[in-house]
């Protein structure tokens, strides 16, 4: 069952592993490897091995977009990242996507932490991580602009985090897991 789940995700597996490897390099993600994501996903609804239907991996489009672009309005997020989970939810339909994305919040939180740690910032990190929360608690009353602010001048660790490996190790996670699959 695995294999079989691993070769049916291959060609999005491939993609998302050129996606970590560029992301981890220049902390970008290109366009164009993000459309061909998207592309290739929706292509794939219309084989025999189809992972999700035509209007799943519509609706995982949308929801990962949705669920990036909050966070790239605050600032935590590029907007390759924003487009890499959406051409991912072509493959994975609404319900894999938010697994996806459930999934590498917590693989990322995981990787900042140990880069935190290796970077002797723990103590930052927690302090600006209680900033930031107070202001998103408090949006209303300072705004959207204010939260994205707080959350750019909080930086607690030298580079940002490289979004497409969490992305990349959760897929990988769910598809071994089998949860990926319809």
């Amino acid at each position: 069952m695995i294999w079989q789940a691993l070769t049916v995700f291959a060609p999005l597996l491939v993609l998302l592993l050129a996606a970590a490897f560029l992301d981890l390099r220049t902390r970008r993600i290109p366009d164009a490897l993000c459309g061909l994501i998207a592309l290739t996903g929706m292509m794939q609804t219309f084989t025999r091995y189809a992972t999700v239907r035509p209007a799943d991996a519509i609706l995982g489009l949308l929801l990962g977009f949705a669920l990036t672009g909050a966070l790239f309005a605050l600032g935590a997020l590029g907007g390759g990242d924003v487009k890499l989970l959406s051409g991912a939810g072509t493959w994975l339909g609404a319900r894999g996507v938010f697994q996806i994305f459930l999934a590498a919040a917590i693989i990322g939180l995981l990787m900042v932490l140990i880069q935190a740690a290796c970077q002797r910032r723990l103590g930052a990190l927690w302090r600006n991580s209680v900033l930031i929360m107070a202001t998103l608690v408090h949006i209303q009353e300072l705004g959207a602009q204010h939260a994205a602010d707080a959350g750019a001048n909080c930086r607690s660790i030298n580079k940002p985090l490289p979004y497409a490996v969490p992305v990349l190790l959760a897929t990988v996670l769910m598809v071994c897991m089998g949860r990926a699959l319809p």
